[in-house]
């Protein structure tokens, strides 16, 4: 039989409230497991984690978050992410997880690989000792769903730090430095094309970055404008255009559909009733250094 114990006391960390906090926490656990499982594979000697999962879990940022968001550190067309999955799934199993770790098929030639890691929500929490079978709320077939992305043609201009996570056991993580995670959160806040909606998650990370007074790492963020092919202009960006970019982009929002896509991460929701143009307007003038 497997030995839950260290997983019991991850999830005892969270002290969970609710369900959809007992599902975000599971994702967590997950999220780390697999972190621990591509250390193991010697991963992260050719990438670096970054995204919202690497915020929270090696920044303390104070909501959750669903993928787990890789790039490489060179270009390298050869690269297979299928290669890394069944350290995934033989890590997970190895504490009583039973999950399914599956490459995604292209139909379009990107520089973006993806896998998803799949299970059953309700089994596992049981299994764990969280909540009981009969629970409300959670149905028998909810599948815990969690997407792994890589970029295998990265741009330019990121720096990197080594970080060390401690639960299920010690191990150690490569990921972009702050100002280089920063300047992809802002690119995302720009740019984002998400189902013709905007991820109020990337708002929220932007308030968070600003509040803890991370400047921005403008080269990295202007090879990402470049790559993605939204920066034309031979210039050099700088902090004033950058200024001028985030004021457009913040009087084009519907700041309620921002809120409600970030409602049901962030367990103190009061901070986001300031949410509105001005005051993205005013934060982005007053904070935002490079």
């Amino acid at each position: 039989m497997k030995d839950l114990s260290p997983v019991q006391g991850m999830l005892e960390k969270y002290h969970c409230r609710n369900n959809e906090e007992r599902r975000n926490a599971l994702k967590e656990i997950v999220q780390e497991i697999s972190l621990l499982a591509l250390n193991r594979s010697g991963f992260f000697n050719l990438a670096a984690f970054y995204g919202g999962t690497a915020l929270r879990i090696f920044h303390k940022l104070d909501r959750f978050s669903e993928d787990l968001d890789f790039s490489l550190i060179e270009k390298n067309p050869d690269f297979d992410l299928e290669a890394y999955l069944p350290a995934i799934r033989d890590e997970l199993g190895s504490y009583g997880f039973e999950i399914e770790v599956e490459k995604k098929i292209k139909v379009v030639n990107t520089a973006i690989q993806s896998a998803f890691i799949k299970g059953n929500t309700l089994v596992h929490l049981v299994k764990i000792g969280s909540v009981d079978p009969a629970v409300p709320g959670i149905p028998r077939n909810e599948q815990l769903k969690i997407k792994i992305e890589i970029d295998i043609d990265p741009p330019a201009g990121a720096r990197y730090e080594v970080k060390y996570g401690l639960t299920p056991i010690p191990y150690a993580v490569r990921l972009f430095d702050l100002p280089s995670l920063f300047a992809g959160k802002i690119h995302a806040l720009l740019y984002r094309n998400w189902k013709s909606r905007v991820k109020g998650r990337d708002f929220y990370d932007y308030v968070w970055y600003l509040s803890s007074g991370i400047p921005v790492n403008l080269p990295h963020l202007e090879a990402r404008m470049r790559q993605s092919g939204n920066r034309k202009t031979e210039n050099i960006l700088t902090h004033k255009e950058l200024i001028k970019l985030l004021e457009d982009r913040f009087s084009r929002i519907d700041y309620e559909q921002v809120k409600s896509d970030a409602l049901p991460f962030v367990r103190d929701t009061a901070s986001l009733d300031l949410w509105s143009q001005n005051f993205f307007i005013a934060i982005s003038r007053d904070r935002l250094q490079v």
